[in-house]
């Protein structure tokens, strides 16, 4: 990936796909300690850790990642904001309805888009508030995290109104079930 020209590696070691299972925290630093510290070694462009664990953020960071992409927006480990605030780093805020094991049981809003810039501004802010610097949060809208077919176009659509929020956006649609659907 570096090679053909990726300007961040993003390296997870737990499957949030839909109905996934969470993973114990010493299994997910097994998986993804070793691969951040060659990669790191090897590698110029920013390594990422995709965890919402604070503990298996803080090993990444020491090991050789240089960001934060916490799918729960630091929602589920609180001790999340205090580590990124003190490391100073970049951190990815995404919208996810519900959790993995519930997000697509019945992904229903009144007002899609209005839903996540209000979720995205609350989150943004809070994390202002707790000591995390603006210019390091980038902001998700969760493309295949708790919504319907529809909904993941409507928001690629209309990424301009999320942008109305004034942080970069990150949008990830590898390996989504709703691409190449009729």
């Amino acid at each position: 990936m570096a090679r053909e020209g990726a300007d961040i590696i993003d390296i997870g070691g737990e499957s949030t796909r839909p109905f996934s299972d969470p993973l114990p925290l010493d299994e997910e630093l097994r998986r993804v300690i070793p691969l951040i510290k060659a990669l790191s070694q090897e590698i110029d462009i920013p390594i990422s850790i995709d965890t919402y664990k604070s503990e298996v953020a803080s090993q990444a960071l020491e090991a050789g990642a240089k960001m934060v992409n916490d799918i729960s927006s630091m929602r589920f480990d609180p001790a999340m904001v205090q580590l990124v605030a003190s490391a100073g780093v970049p951190i990815v805020l995404m919208h996810m309805k519900g959790t993995p094991k519930n997000m697509q049981v019945n992904p229903v809003y009144g007002d899609l888009l209005g839903e996540i810039i209000g979720f995205l501004h609350k989150v943004t802010e809070k994390a202002v508030s707790l000591g995390i610097r603006r210019d390091l949060i980038i902001i998700d809208p969760g493309i295949g995290f708790g919504k319907s077919f529809d909904d993941n176009l409507t928001v690629l659509r209309d990424l301009h109104r999320i942008s109305s929020l004034g942080y970069p956006i990150l949008v990830g649609t590898s390996n989504k079930a709703f691409i190449g659907q009729d």
